[in-house]
């Protein structure tokens, strides 16, 4: 049975959010003195002098209603990576615990595990790049505090089979992180579905891909209210700035253009898979659920460099486990991929 507070660090359950004096102050103010702003303006702009909310009320709200969950199931970080790296100091203690990851996958669970001195466990991905489970549970430790599983994975670009992380939901006690950052490409419904039947559970979005607000840096991370309760205790106050907030909220109320870009990158992503193996250089294409598709060649190094020299970057994975060869490219606009295409044929 999972219980949060038998894996949460005891001195994060001691301690104390930081509380400003509008967290405190409840009713209607019209001269605030208590946050030490500048009361005469910003030199950036209206509104500026002024913190933003620390709560992200109203952006919490609003996606809630797109994503069907309730606003205490949301935390807002600057980019994922901050919600990775919280999940880390919020369950895992330095030198003593450790993370489970699968091997090729997103880079920053590595470096923040290292960042917060947590010992790597590393399962690779099968030859088809799903999850060996059995291989996975028996590496489990008491001190194994966090499991992540990046679904569709970076940089293989496939969907996790459901059953395969179900099965660790069920049988793992502590913290299953599902990294959703290129659901929106994918026909599947996201985890966020299913939150209410598993209570370790922890799903990962971002803006930065689908929404197209890499700029912007917000990430989301969804799970219980308990364990949302515990991620806001320990943020930064202030990590989601007003101009990011503002922005985010507009980007929101246009939803449709969402449906049509996601559309238009993915009937791009097809035509790349059905024209990028007729290249004399082309070994495999991998099928791909998320914006990007993982191509294995036969001189991974000299095309990646021949690409650069057109100008075109792309990204090398051969160095990761199970890529050797391999280049991972991003679907871009219709005349970027032609371009692509024709220099690939070049090489």
């Amino acid at each position: 049975m999972f219980n949060l507070n038998d894996i949460i660090r005891p001195n994060v359950l001691k301690m104390r959010a930081y509380s400003s004096a509008r967290d405190e102050f409840k009713g209607a103010a019209s001269v605030f003195l208590d946050a030490n702003e500048n009361n005469l303006g910003s030199l950036a702009g209206e509104g500026f002098n002024r913190y933003p909310d620390p709560h992200q009320k109203k952006l919490k709200s609003r996606i809630a209603e797109i994503k069907g969950v309730r606003p205490e199931q949301i935390f807002l970080g600057n980019g994922s990576d901050e919600a990775i790296d919280l999940l880390f100091r919020m369950v895992c203690r330095p030198g003593q615990d450790s993370m489970l990851h699968l091997p090729p996958t997103y880079g920053m669970y590595e470096v923040s595990a290292n960042l917060n001195e947590v010992e790597m466990q590393a399962v690779q991905l099968t030859a088809d790049f799903q999850v060996p489970v059995e291989e996975v549970l028996l590496q489990v430790k008491s001190e194994t505090k966090i499991i992540f599983i990046c679904s569709p994975n970076n940089p293989t670009g496939n969907l996790i089979e459901a059953e395969s992380i179900e099965d660790i939901l069920e049988s793992f006690h502590g913290l299953v992180v599902v990294d959703e950052a290129y659901i929106d490409f994918s026909d599947e419904p996201s985890w966020t579905t299913r939150l209410k039947e598993f209570p370790n559970l922890v799903v990962l979005q971002t803006f930065s891909k689908a929404w197209g607000m890499a700029g912007l840096r917000l990430g989301l991370a969804f799970a219980s209210e308990e364990l949302i309760t515990v991620l806001d205790k320990i943020k930064p106050p202030y990590n989601i700035n007003e101009s990011t907030q503002a922005l985010a909220l507009e980007a929101l109320e246009r939803e449709e253009a969402l449906k049509d870009m996601v559309e238009e990158i993915v009937q791009e992503r097809e035509l790349l898979l059905q024209s990028l193996p007729d290249l004399p250089t082309v070994e495999q294409v991998y099928p791909s659920d998320a914006n990007f598709i993982l191509v294995k060649v036969k001189d991974a190094d000299g095309l990646y460099k021949f690409l650069l020299g057109k100008g075109i970057v792309v990204r090398n994975r051969s160095s990761l486990p199970g890529c050797e060869g391999c280049l991972r490219i991003s679907v871009g606009t219709l005349e970027e991929n032609q371009e692509l295409l024709k220099a690939i044929a070049e090489f």
